[in-house]
């Protein structure tokens, strides 16, 4: 039996899970997520990890192995770092075994990933840093107007005339909803086209990556928005991407669940190599 843990350092959060891995056989001890907020994300993650230790009454010296992932690397007590790719991957395919391909939407990009069944990457596309597809252009557009970032979903979804805004870069798509706004556009109407601006990338980044055959699972924060979700199937059915999309409630935990999984194996890895060493 193996206690490992997954924090996911990210720019707009720090997400912190625990798991008890018995073979094939995993078990939650734990999970939170932390919202940055200008603090020092290393600092909060520190506080954040051992809180949910106290929470879930294990001492430190229990947990047999800490993998980050994301901004993590520099986190003085973990044992083990993975690339952000994989840790969402391996996630993604935890939370929905059908999962060939993962789109992760998080503060400052999207990407389409391809997958195995293992949640291997087999090939990749991401957006620009520019690109307004990222969850920290919807959150400034969401403060500028006066909507709580837990609103923005079912919003998005009460359109009845959405206004597209640009596509190509964040500081233009601002520009666009200062002018939606001086003209009257709804707020509604507002989030629907930035939703849907955003779920064609989305969609165009997908259909870069490779033939699949699967599920597509969103992850990351704007995996919880659900008008970007229901925004992406519909992009789906007009670019004639016939892919079911899910998310999951736990989809915001994908990159520290893999982490966390990822670090299992490495240690019950390590684990038998001593034993062989041993032995020999």
């Amino acid at each position: 039996m193996t206690i490992t843990a997954g924090i996911d350092v990210g720019t707009g959060a720090v997400k912190t899970v625990l798991f008890e891995v018995n073979g094939e056989e995993t078990r939650w001890l734990g999970k939170r997520t932390d919202r940055v907020r200008q603090r020092d994300p290393l600092q909060l993650a520190t506080q954040a990890y051992h809180e949910l230790l106290e929470e879930a009454r294990l001492a430190p010296s229990e947990v047999d192995y800490v993998a980050t992932t994301g901004e993590g690397e520099s986190l003085e007590f973990h044992t083990g770092h993975f690339y952000s790719m994989t840790t969402h991957a391996r996630g993604a395919v935890y939370l929905e075994p059908s999962c060939r391909a993962v789109l992760d939407v998080g503060a400052l990009h999207g990407r389409a990933i391809r997958i195995d069944e293992r949640g291997k990457v087999l090939s990749y596309k991401m957006t620009s840093q520019c690109a307004s597809g990222s969850g920290q252009f919807l959150e400034n557009i969401a403060r500028y107007l006066g909507i709580a970032q837990d609103e923005i979903g079912k919003l998005s979804q009460q359109a009845d005339k959405p206004e597209k805004v640009s596509g190509i870069c964040a500081v233009l798509a601002e520009t666009d909803v200062i002018n939606m706004v001086s003209r009257g556009i709804s707020a509604p109407n507002i989030l629907k086209g930035i939703h849907a601006s955003m779920a064609d990338r989305l969609t165009k980044l997908l259909k870069t990556i490779g033939s699949f055959e699967g599920t597509v699972m969103m992850t990351g924060g704007l995996a919880l928005d659900e008008g970007l979700v229901v925004a992406t199937r519909e992009s789906m059915v007009k670019e004639k991407v016939s892919f079911p999309v899910e998310s999951h409630p736990d989809s915001i935990y994908a990159g520290a669940i893999g982490a966390a999984l990822w670090g299992a194996f490495r240690h019950e890895r390590l684990a038998q190599l001593r034993e062989q060493a041993q032995a020999a």
